[in-house]
């Protein structure tokens, strides 16, 4: 869990209604992120309609479908048994997705940093200082957005 982020969070009350495009614009670029570690073509296909959604391109009926979808592609990931981390990558990265569609963009975020860690190798995600250069793009990010979206605390 990234703490900063979630002060983030609590302090622009990023969880109220008010900010949901806020939140699927966060999540979005969470996702975003890890999409070269995707490997489910369909993973990708449905992180597109979220960026849509952001974008205004598609409505709440498609994107409450492509959230259903995603949670059944992310529950279905054959995931790996090697050590070496990378089918573990693409696991997290596509719950990332899941997670962002389905508006939940402190998860989202969650999982794309592990994402990121796994596809260092899988013994990174025991050293929290492997989390800190994602960690903190992810609080810049947020931030990005916050000014933009003139939100104060």
């Amino acid at each position: 869990m990234n703490s900063e982020l979630q002060s983030l969070f609590d302090e622009h009350h990023v969880a109220d209604p008010a900010h949901r495009a806020l939140r699927y614009a966060f999540a979005h670029a969470c996702a975003e992120r890890v999409r070269h570690r995707l490997e489910d073509a369909r993973a990708i296909e449905l992180l597109d309609v979220l960026k849509a959604y952001v974008e205004g391109r598609v409505d709440e009926a498609a994107l409450a479908a492509a959230a259903e979808e995603a949670a059944v592609v992310a529950n279905r990931h054959r995931g790996s048994p090697s050590i070496d981390g990378s089918q573990h990558s693409a696991v997290s990265g596509t719950y990332a997705v899941a997670k962002a569609l389905a508006g939940k963009a402190l998860d989202a975020a969650d999982y794309a940093a592990y994402s990121t860690v796994y596809g260092y190798g899988g013994y990174a995600v025991n050293d929290p200082d492997a989390f800190a250069p994602e960690h903190g793009w992810q609080v810049g990010t947020l931030k990005t957005l916050l000014a933009k979206n003139a939100v104060v605390a």
